[in-house]
């Protein structure tokens, strides 16, 4: 990925301000860093910030931090399975530079296990064909693990950048939570007491009766965060590979995945690791469907290899537990899983062959429930919970904006009188109380009847009554009932 679009993506230039140095850099020469300098697009402070939170590009075979012979065996996959061949294909798909590829391939050469083809097009396009000797190898090599994706980097270097890249290390301020949550009506107090909690990076329960925005809130969260983070193709375990990054739940900056991250025009420094993904902070959300496997490694018994848990895929970011109390796995047993991970910042994995790992847990986990706190955990793990966010019911005088808003946004006319006698009629014939879900459920079905019947939608009392029978389960009487018998 080249720099300015890391550097775009982090907030920190614009693409005017790449294209002035760009234009200096070819009038002076150069690299890009001191050009973007000198045109005033970043300052010297702020460049040296942010190339020390990149993670850099291994020059030689020993500064991957991961075993030759480890290495080998991947490239000689690689080119097993096809289709690369090339200095370029297997850079672009070990993510390592064109060199340490230059010097893996050497130790294949001399180990005659393959054997270069020629070139049409410079060093770079030199192909490599496998001997008989680099097809046994790669056989053996897939037989212990079926693994082909980019190299991954070691434990301890995965431990370092999740901690360096932690939640509590963005500056969220009252002007941006606020931002985040302005489709919403939000009341001050919420923001107030949301706050801590974000910039904490600690726990949180919210809960409350149903219908009152404590999922659209906690998705707003995500909203808050700006940084760029890097998150690592795969990682090395115990001579294992555990894949960390997800295409279905991380979210690469421009380019960040799908071309080789190179940084052709640098700083002043080396290139950016291509073993990690550029990515937005992780937001993952599980709901009914979380079971406890999900929270353990995962062994892929045919490739030999691992995919890292749900929690580790959100480590840098926040991890949702919706309708905390309705999982396949009970509250308690989920509770007891973790602990030790919220209490102490960090969480343990095993193998397949036993042998248990530790790696840093840098997730703000938040639960939501509409069930009672009381009756999921008991005091012992309250006390672990530092934040608990009650979010009841909206004020009538908020419900009724709520439902004008809605109202607005669908093109239905909408008179004060209107409201306030659905407001009524929710309250004193349905006995029910308000809640923000009401509006948007109502002015749905008022949509779907009006459109059945071709006529244009309003709050006639013909079509809010249609819509107000959906919101409970009422009791048919007994000639509607016979009625309904028969036409069965």
């Amino acid at each position: 990925m080249r720099i300015g679009e890391l550097l775009l993506a982090a907030g920190l230039v614009s693409e005017a301000d790449i294209a002035r140095a760009v234009d200096r850099q070819h009038e002076e020469g150069g690299r890009l860093g001191p050009n973007l300098v000198a045109v005033g697009a970043i300052s010297e402070e702020a460049l040296a910030k942010f190339c020390d939170g990149v993670p850099i590009e291994p020059g030689t075979i020993q500064e991957t931090g991961l075993p030759e012979t480890f290495l080998v065996d991947l490239m000689l996959k690689l080119i097993f399975v096809g289709p690369a061949e090339s200095v370029a294909d297997l850079a672009a798909a070990l993510r390592l530079s064109p060199g340490v590829v230059t010097d893996l391939l050497e130790a294949a050469v001399r180990g005659q296990m393959v054997v270069a083809l020629g070139s049409n097009g410079g060093a770079l396009a030199m192909r490599y064909e496998l001997t008989e000797t680099g097809k046994t190898r790669a056989r053996e090599a897939m037989a212990r693990s079926a693994y082909t994706g980019p190299a991954p980097v070691p434990l301890e270097v995965y431990a370092h950048w999740i901690e360096r890249q932690k939640v509590t290390n963005e500056i969220v301020n009252v002007e941006r939570l606020r931002n985040a949550f302005d489709d919403l009506e939000v009341a001050d107090a919420l923001v107030d007491k949301l706050g801590p909690a974000v910039t904490s990076g600690r726990t949180l329960l919210m809960y409350g009766p149903p219908g009152n925005g404590k999922t659209s809130v906690a998705q707003r969260l995500d909203r808050v965060f700006r940084h760029v983070i890097y998150i690592p193709h795969a990682v090395l375990v115990e001579g294992q590979v555990m894949t960390v990054y997800d295409p279905d739940l991380h979210r690469p900056v421009a380019g960040g995945a799908a071309s080789r991250p190179r940084l052709t025009t640098s700083l002043w420094r080396d290139e950016a690791d291509g073993r990690f993904v550029p990515c937005r902070r992780p937001f993952i959300v599980a709901g009914g469907e979380l079971t406890m496997e999900m929270l353990d490694l995962k062994h892929e018994a045919g490739g030999n290899f691992y995919v890292a848990p749900l929690h580790m895929k959100a480590a840098g970011g926040c991890f949702l537990i919706d309708d905390f109390g309705r999982q396949m796995v009970s509250p308690t047993a989920l509770l007891n899983r973790w602990i030790v991970p919220l209490e102490n910042k960090v969480d343990y994995l095993k193998l397949a062959t036993g042998k248990s790992f530790r790696v840093p847990f840098q997730t703000v986990v938040i639960f939501s429930t509409n069930l009672s706190p009381a009756d999921l955990m008991d005091g012992a793990f309250l006390r672990r919970i530092p934040y608990k966010l009650e979010i009841g019911a909206p004020s009538a005088e908020a419900w009724r904006r709520i439902f004008k808003s809605v109202c607005a946004a669908n093109h239905v006319p909408a008179e004060d009188s209107q409201v306030r006698e659905i407001e009524r009629l929710i309250s004193d014939r349905h006995g029910l109380d308000l809640a923000a879900y009401q509006p948007r459920f109502l002015i749905e079905q008022i949509l779907a009847s009006a459109n059945f019947r071709g006529t244009p939608p309003s709050l006639s009392p013909e079509l809010v009554n249609l819509a107000l029978d959906n919101l409970t389960i009422g009791r048919a009487g007994p000639s509607e009932a016979a009625t309904l018998a028969r036409v069965a």
